[in-house]
């Protein structure tokens, strides 16, 4: 019925200009033309109005809207499907055409679809029985998207009437999909399902559409997805890239703050030096000063005999009540230590040993540290120990005993809660499988 509107248009035109006997024979003939395109069954003619009823309430039930249509849905479960006239013309478009029963019940009854049927009262429709709504499967799907078009380029103004119009003499189009924003603003572009893929294939085919002067995008449903997909990674690719890129700087920043800082920092540098032990390390210094000085940074490492703390405050206060604290004799894990306060070139010199500390330190947290030879959670990862047989049970050894061997030894039985490491690995339950895209195994 899209051709039939194109030829009013004509007939119309042609009435407007001066007719000749000629032509007002050819004009009789289109008209003849127009009474047979717009038969929609039964011999009876269709008019304008009516067709357009029809195609509205036929696409509010077609394959298209209705199953994803949840007050229509709701309403046809109420009545076996039937659903009152009354109801149905409070939808918009259909109001807009008419809202007079008999109008409605006199198109449908004409069409020659068969898609709707009329209640003996004439009162009620629904969709015929006879003609299911089809199972919305992966194949389904797949030949709706093979048949769809993207069309970008209309005006944000246009409405769904101006598109169909356009559409006219494109094809026979089985639905529009207006796409909008979250706003429910129309944004310029629309997905269209023709009838078939040749439809389809044919109209992308026209060379340089337009829409009122204004070039258009065409593209398959398809192949606008994947590009879409490949423009939304990128997008991610890039944003990923700008996030890390301003925590970069903004650690940058605050290391340089800090630094800024350090460097305007006077008497607050602590040395200490000794005979230490192995074991020491920075635990045991902030357990000296915890409540006598808050700590900012200790440039200490375990089996070093020598360290510098840097306090928040002034460090000879921090030293003095911790002496105090202890007696005057300050020790670290029961050894004396040497507590010396840095001034002058000494403490400019560790100040900047501080400063390099911490330039690695967040060097190492922009690259991320990577823990190797150990598994998640700095445990030995699973089957590193194979191979090696330890004994959990006790070693006993009598008074007689001088040198000893394997044969001068006693293993006694593995206490319950800890098995021999060999039984654990026979019993080592086996990997998981990988799970691939599809959430199976390999």
């Amino acid at each position: 019925m899209l051709v039939y509107v194109s030829c009013c248009r004509r007939v119309k035109a042609a009435v407007s200009t001066q007719l000749t006997p000629s032509s007002v024979l050819r004009l009789a003939d289109h008209q003849d033309e127009l009474v047979k395109m717009a038969e929609n069954g039964d011999g009876e003619n269709m008019s304008l109005l009516e067709n357009k009823i029809c195609q509205q309430i036929e696409y509010y039930f077609g394959n298209h809207n209705l199953p994803r249509d949840k007050f229509l849905k709701e309403q046809i479960k109420l009545d076996d499907g039937w659903v009152p006239l009354e109801v149905m013309i409070k939808f918009n478009r259909l109001s807009h055409l008419s809202t007079d029963f008999s109008v409605i019940v006199e198109a449908l009854r004409k069409s020659k679809t068969g898609l709707m049927e009329i209640s003996e009262d004439k009162t009620k429709i629904r969709r015929s029985p006879n003609k299911p709504l089809p199972e919305l499967n992966d194949q389904y799907k797949a030949a709706i998207r093979n048949r769809s078009v993207y069309v970008k380029g209309f005006p944000l103004d246009a409405t769904l009437d101006d598109i169909k119009e356009w559409l006219e003499d494109k094809g026979p189009v089985e639905n529009i999909q207006m796409r909008r924003t979250l706003q429910k603003t129309f944004k310029g572009s629309i997905f269209a399902v023709f009838d078939s893929v040749e439809s389809a294939k044919k109209f992308t085919e026209i060379p340089n559409q337009k829409y009122k002067d204004a070039e258009l995008i065409i593209l398959f449903k398809e192949e606008y997805c994947t590009k879409k997909n490949e423009e939304r990674k990128q997008y991610k690719v890039e944003a990923k890239a700008r996030a890390k890129q301003e925590k970069e700087e903004k650690q940058k920043q605050a290391a340089d703050a800090e630094m800024k800082s350090l460097e305007e920092k006077t008497g607050c540098l602590l040395k200490f030096s000794g005979d230490l032990d192995d074991q020491t390390c920075r635990e045991d210094l902030h357990d000296v000063f915890s409540d006598h000085g808050e700590i900012k940074w200790i440039h200490f490492v375990r089996g070093a005999k020598e360290g510098i703390i840097l306090f928040k405050d002034i460090a000879k206060e921090a030293l003095e009540k911790a002496k105090a604290a202890h007696n005057g004799n300050l020790q670290l894990r029961n050894k004396d230590v040497t507590w010396e306060l840095l001034e002058g070139d000494a403490e400019k010199e560790a100040l900047k040993k501080l400063l390099e500390d911490q330039q690695e330190l967040l060097k190492q947290k922009t690259k991320g540290r990577k823990i190797k030879g150990k598994g998640r959670g700095g445990k030995t990862p699973q089957g590193a120990h194979k191979g090696k047989v330890q004994f959990q049970g006790k070693k006993i050894k009598f008074d007689n005993e001088e040198g000893g061997g394997e044969d001068d030894t006693k293993t006694e039985p593995a206490s319950p809660k800890k098995r021999p490491l060999e039984e654990m690995e026979k019993e080592e339950p086996a990997p998981k499988q990988l799970k691939t895209e599809n959430g199976g195994g390999d």
